[in-house]
C-alpha cells in the first residue's frame, strides 16, 4: 500500500484521502487500556460520491454491496479486533480492498442448459412410481 493510494485492482485505485477513518475505543476485555485508548476503527467510503470510480464500476459495486450500503450510499467497515489501532487500521483497509475488489470483479454469464427429453421423461416416470409406491402403502378403505 502507498502513502497515498490503495490499490484495488489492475485498472482501480483509490486516494487515501476517499477513506475516512473513525476511531472509537473499543468493547470487550482489556482492563484499563480498552477504556482508555481508541483502537477500534472504523472505515467510511463513499460509493455514491467517488470520483475514483467510474459510473458502471459505480453501478456494479452499488449492485454487489446494496445490502451493506447505507441510504446515502455510504459504505462502513468496522474492526476492533487487535489491541492495536495500527493493525485495526490495516485489517479494516484490507477488508475494504478485498471486497471492493470481488464486487468489482466481471460476472460470468449463465449459459442456459438444455435438458435431454429422455432425461425429462425418466425423472417423471420416476417421479409416478414413487408416488404409485407410496400409494400402494396406504391401508384400503373401509366399504361401506
Amino acid at each position: 500500500m502507498s502513502d497515498q493510494i490503495l490499490y484495488i485492482n489492475d485498472q482501480i485505485s483509490i486516494p487515501l484521502s476517499e477513506l475516512h477513518f473513525q476511531f472509537v475505543p473499543s468493547g470487550g476485555p482489556g482492563g484499563q487500556h480498552a477504556n482508555r485508548s481508541a483502537t477500534q476503527v472504523e472505515l467510511h467510503f463513499d460509493v455514491a460520491g467517488s470520483p475514483a470510480l467510474s459510473e458502471a464500476q459505480r453501478e456494479q459495486v452499488m449492485a454487489a454491496l446494496g445490502s451493506r450500503l447505507d441510504g446515502q450510499g455510504g459504505l462502513r467497515l468496522v474492526s476492533g479486533a487487535s489491541r492495536s489501532q495500527a493493525r485495526n487500521r490495516q485489517e479494516v483497509t484490507d477488508r475494504f480492498r478485498v471486497l471492493l475488489a470481488q464486487a468489482l470483479r466481471p460476472r460470468k454469464r449463465r449459459r442456459r442448459t438444455h435438458i435431454p427429453r429422455r432425461e425429462r421423461e425418466r425423472r417423471l416416470a420416476d417421479k409416478r412410481h414413487r408416488g404409485e409406491k407410496k400409494q400402494r402403502r396406504r391401508p384400503p378403505w373401509p366399504k361401506e
